[in-house]
Order: structure tokens, then sequence, then C-alpha cells
């Protein structure tokens, strides 16, 4: 159980500060390519694996959903920002309204990796 736990905070963690990463590892040059090697395998787990999990899946919400049900917690969102925003502020949002600025801010983020990576 201790194990799940710190699985559990883990993903919490990781999974969060990724983001946090795609989002704005751009703007410091020595984490630009990185930041564009991040942000091109979040792509394609999205759209290459989506094709076969559906569209929008992450390996790492898969992974810490399966932590989570193991310690009990079920109705989870499908959305890791719908999770997010409800453990940060309280508030419950759509899944349309998750998905729409998730993908905005990814394509946001995606094109100022590749043009500060292509300056």
């Amino acid at each position: 159980m201790l194990l799940l736990k710190l699985l559990d905070v883990g993903f919490l963690v990781l999974h969060t500060v990724l983001i946090v990463f795609n989002l704005f590892g751009w703007i410091w040059a020595k984490t630009r390519r990185l930041n564009l090697i991040t942000l091109l395998l979040t792509g394609a787990s999205w759209f290459g694996l989506g094709l076969i999990y559906g569209l929008g899946y992450c390996p790492f919400t898969d992974w810490h959903w399966q932590v989570k049900w193991r310690l009990g917690e079920r109705n989870l969102p499908d959305s890791y920002i719908q999770y997010l925003i409800h453990e940060l502020s309280g508030l419950s949002v759509s899944r349309e309204l998750a998905d729409a600025l998730t993908a905005g801010a990814y394509f946001l983020a995606l094109a100022c990796s590749i043009w500060t990576n292509w300056r």
C-alpha cells in the first residue's frame, strides 16, 4: 500500500512537471531541443497511440489511473487536465473544456518550440 501511495504521488509530480515543461521549456535556450522532443513525443502519444487507445491517449495518465484504481479510487476523469484543475482549484470542468484548453496550450507551445528551435 505504501508503494502504491508513493507511485501515486510520483505520477502526480512527474506528470505535472512534464506538462509544465511542455508548456514553457521552449523559453530557455538550454532546454529548447529537449522541449521540442517531449512535445513531439506527447503528440505521438496523443495522435499515434491515440489511433489504438483513443485520441489523446497518454500512458502516464493510464499508469497513474491504474495505481489510483488499486488504491480504491473510482470515477476518475478521462482527462488528466480535468483531474489537475479539480485537485488544484476544486473546480470541475467539462471534458470538452479541458480538451480544448489542453489542445490550445499544446499547439501554442509546439509553435513556440518550433519557432525558437528554428531560429
